[in-house]
């Protein structure tokens, strides 16, 4: 396989099948009256996106894989930004108003200009409370250019698998063998953690000027690196 067609096959951007085309634009108050968006929402709502559509909706009659309880069903939404750039408050919001999973394709500039990222969340049932969602961080691919090849939509035996694949492209450290996605996600988390806590560590170690002090700060800093190592190596168990 060429690097071309690797790059196509891992791509974030996904070519949906055309049974599951919804296109039904999604007006902002409908998602303030389900959300209950404060004004400070409101104004990012008005500030940044210039239209919602309600692209495609995969599920079971539509590409026909089973449903779980997990996963019903996956949305993906289409974002025409009128700014760079979207704030995450503004997806949590529609998060919170949509009861299913949610892929976000997010769309700025222009003709050649244009430019699209994939942006989504691990969205799953409360475990206390089967009816309401937890949200994890949101993930995202680059800006990449709108008229890109498109990745098929991964195999899977059902939607909750489905959902998986997806997520998987977005997630900045690569899947190790049987780990499951949460705790691929926790690990993504620890890894965050991990990194400001080695940020920290080297801003002191620059200021400081005892000899003794820096030897001490530079040995916590190698550990606080060799920990983060341990984290995103991919072959770890």
């Amino acid at each position: 396989m060429s690097a071309a067609e690797r790059a196509k096959t891992h791509s974030p951007l996904i070519s949906y099948p055309q049974k599951a085309a919804f296109g039904r634009v999604l007006p902002k108050n409908k998602i303030y009256e389900h959300s209950g968006a404060n004004n400070r929402l409101k104004d990012l709502f008005v500030e940044q996106v210039e239209q919602i559509v309600w692209q495609y909706k995969l599920a079971p009659e539509t590409i026909n894989l089973p449903a779980r309880a997990s996963v019903p069903e996956v949305q993906i939404f289409s974002i025409q930004l009128k700014a760079t750039d979207l704030h995450q408050d503004v997806l949590r919001c529609i998060d919170a108003a949509v009861q299913f999973p949610i892929l976000f394709e997010l769309h700025r500039g222009q003709g050649e200009r244009a430019q699209t990222k994939m942006v989504g969340t691990y969205k799953r049932r409360s475990e206390a409370d089967a009816s309401r969602w937890v949200l994890s961080g949101y993930f995202a691919s680059d800006w990449l250019p709108a008229g890109i090849p498109r990745a098929p939509l991964p195999l899977a035996l059902d939607m909750a698998a489905l959902y998986e694949a997806l997520l998987f492209r977005l997630i900045p450290l690569a899947h190790r063998s049987g780990e499951s996605l949460a705790d691929l996600i926790a690990r993504v988390e620890q890894a965050e953690t991990k990194r400001r806590e080695v940020e920290k560590a080297a801003s002191r170690l620059a200021k400081e000027k005892q000899f003794n002090r820096k030897v001490q700060i530079n040995a916590t800093l190698r550990m606080l690196k060799y920990e983060l190592e341990q984290l995103v190596d991919q072959e770890r168990t």
